[in-house]
């Protein structure tokens, strides 16, 4: 099946006959008496409405596991539980404040080394040295939307014996896929555009590997942060819409950079591939389009505050990837555990504001825009 009806039909057909897979709530299994376990035995290990999620996640990059848990942050802490003592971790500069967040809090706790790269895709297999064991990228990044070469860091990656994991939230499998690329791992917050409807919580770790799979099950039923039965559901039935929704935000944000782009208020616009000749050049052989997240820069004479308080349906919230639009302020909201000094090095400063677009009507999100502008003046 083409990606289009794979979102609607990749979980497989429930045994019952029914549309949807049920909501199996039971936390444990009855087993057989012989002493065998059966396909399921306790609900943090295993679970029939999980186990379709995760069907359905992994044949959206064609791939051969998926594992669910309960929090796009369990997603990467799973990812990150690979790295032992004495490793180092390389992780793009500007990157999700959450994950900023778990390497200066948890990396030193354990003995592991990171350093934060201001463009990886600058990096020599001869610049990484023997302790790496992970490359840890998003692309496009956030909230800067620079472009890395996946391909690039997937093959220094191998010839240094270190792995790949792409956080590809932005993207969607359906834009970009990180395991076709060469990565070793591709990784979502599914909470954004996957789950895709604002209600509920999810994060999907997806590989080739059957032995990383292994390992990734280990850590959720280790951890406990599986997905639950109902959010398995709810992830399944927001996949269903997952391209429709995905088309219409991308094509407003090509209407929204369009009118951005000419208007004297906006000092600076960022989005997938207009950092360089050479980033677009990559964006274009790596995705499929630019996503629906950009970000910008007020001229500094404006009034944000008079702009914010004028946009309406455009809420100011975190989070991105659903249905109704959302702007927030990262160096406050998403990237707030960053040190100032790392907030200037990232280019993150109090005046860039991230817009994620929704599937509202494009009219009247652009009017909103522009009344926005107007009022801040």
């Amino acid at each position: 099946m083409r990606i289009n009806s794979l979102c609607i039909h990749g979980s497989g057909r429930p045994k019952d006959s029914g549309v949807m897979p049920a909501i199996q709530l039971s936390s444990t299994f009855y087993q057989p008496h012989d002493g065998t376990l059966g396909p399921w035995e306790y609900q943090r290990g295993g679970n029939p409405t999980r186990d379709a999620a995760e069907r359905l996640v992994a044949a959206l990059e064609d791939a051969r596991y998926a594992n669910c848990y309960a929090t796009g942050m369990a997603a990467t802490s799973a990812v990150f539980s690979l790295v032992n003592p004495g490793e180092k971790v390389l992780i793009c500069r500007s990157v999700y404040g959450g994950t900023y967040r778990y390497a200066h809090s948890y990396f030193p706790q354990h003995q592991i080394d990171v350093e934060f790269i201001d463009d990886p895709s600058a990096l020599r297999a001869e610049d990484l040295d023997p302790t790496v064991s992970l490359i840890f990228i998003e692309s496009p990044t956030n909230p800067m939307l620079r472009v890395i070469d996946i391909e690039h860091l997937a093959r220094i990656a191998h010839v240094r014996g270190a792995l790949l994991a792409v956080d590809n939230t932005f993207m969607t499998p359906l834009l970009q896929r990180p395991l076709d690329l060469g990565a070793d791992i591709s990784l979502y917050s599914a909470t954004k555009y996957i789950g895709g409807h604002g209600d509920l919580l999810a994060g999907a770790v997806i590989t080739n590997d059957e032995a990383l799979h292994e390992k990734f099950s280990f850590f959720r039923n280790t951890y406990g942060a599986p997905l639950s039965p109902f959010d398995s559901y709810s992830l399944v039935r927001g996949v269903k819409t997952l391209s429709v929704r995905l088309e219409r935000q991308v094509q407003t944000t090509h209407r929204v950079i369009e009118m951005l782009s000419g208007r004297s208020e906006i000092v600076e616009l960022n989005y997938p591939g207009n950092y360089s000749a050479e980033e677009e050049l990559v964006q274009r052989r790596q995705a499929k389009d630019i996503g629906a997240v950009i970000s910008f820069r007020l001229d500094p004479k404006l009034n944000k505050r008079a702009f914010l308080d004028s946009l309406g349906f455009i809420g100011y919230a975190v989070s991105l990837g659903g249905v109704e639009s959302l702007i927030c302020t990262p160096s406050t909201m998403t990237h707030e555990a960053y040190t100032q000094e790392d907030l200037e090095a990232s280019h993150i400063s109090p005046d860039l504001l991230r817009l994620a677009v929704g599937i509202e009507d494009g009219d009247d999100i652009l009017d909103l825009l522009k009344h926005g502008l107007n009022n801040a003046r």
